[in-house]
């Protein structure tokens, strides 16, 4: 009684998806729309799976073995080149369901590629801290930068970088109230390694990101707690609305395994909020487009 290959029907779903399908019926749809151009590619014997096909199949498949297999995928699609920063960063979709959070996503995204390399589902943001060691586990990161914002500050991630052999950047925020200190201390004593100047003009705003970075830990206590630390980052930032004429400053600090290049460093850094604006955006805008 089967009728339908199941490397056809991922094959389809996973295609579907990526143009934007959101239903078994939006896959049903995609598969008859592209049928011709499929059929250069499948078997398909008994034709387009009907949504009710989709469905079932996506049901009874070991939800494990599908994300295993998912990971082998893009970890063959994604061409990581030494460097190149992996964002993590973990968000809670709201909307999905009435006004209750009932999803928590923890993700890893690879900005040169524009592609999610893994993620994983925890069951609430305390999650998170043992959720970003298993997606740590499962991504390839030799030679990458991988950027993690506060909570993910923690030693053992940090570890759980190097072992990968990768570097880190990591935030700093009271989580970490004793190094968070430190390091504003060593900012505010000790005289920079390295300075570099972003500016980025877009969008009726101008925003000005000064990034400093020390590679002297003589004051931070516990540095040999924290696996290959090489420097203190700190990076100023003003964005002003054209519009209203308005202006906002922030300063932010971090530590990272690499040396202190303010330039690398200042890159890397912006080049975190890609997964804010390229995966929590989107999918947020899917799931506000949803009845």
């Amino acid at each position: 009684t089967k009728a339908h290959l199941l490397e056809d029907i991922l094959f389809i779903a996973i295609s579907s998806v990526i143009c934007g399908a959101e239903t078994w019926n939006d896959m049903e749809s995609f598969g008859k729309s592209k049928e011709a151009w499929l059929r250069t590619i499948l078997k398909l014997p008994e034709g387009i799976p009907s949504h009710d096909t989709f469905n079932r199949v996506f049901s009874l498949l070991d939800p494990k073995c599908l994300e295993d297999g998912f990971f082998r995928w893009t970890r063959s699609v994604a061409n990581l080149t030494e460097g190149e920063v992996v964002s993590i960063d973990g968000k809670s979709i709201r909307g999905s369901r009435g006004k209750k959070s009932i999803v928590h996503m923890v993700s890893a995204w690879a900005g040169a590629n524009n592609i999610a390399l893994g993620q994983l589902k925890v069951g609430d943001k305390s999650n998170e801290i043992t959720a970003i060691p298993e997606l740590l586990k499962l991504l390839v990161l030799k030679g990458c930068i991988v950027t993690i914002d506060a909570l993910g500050c923690q030693k053992d991630i940090a570890s759980s970088i190097i072992d990968k052999e990768a570097d880190y950047i990591l935030a700093l925020k009271s989580n970490q109230g004793h190094l968070l200190q430190q390091t504003k201390d060593s900012f505010r004593f000790l005289d920079a390694k390295s300075v570099s100047e972003e500016v980025d003009a877009g969008h009726g705003r101008v925003e000005t990101r000064i990034c400093s970075a020390l590679d002297d830990l003589s004051m931070i206590r516990q540095k040999g707690e924290w696996k290959n630390l090489q420097s203190l980052v700190r990076v100023e930032s003003e964005r002003y609305i054209k519009a209203t004429g308005d202006s906002e400053k922030e300063t932010r600090f971090y530590i990272s395994s690499l040396p202190a290049d303010a330039a690398l460093l200042n890159r890397s850094i912006r080049s975190h909020w890609g997964i804010e604006n390229s995966l929590h955006y989107s999918f947020r805008c899917r799931l506000q487009r949803r009845p």
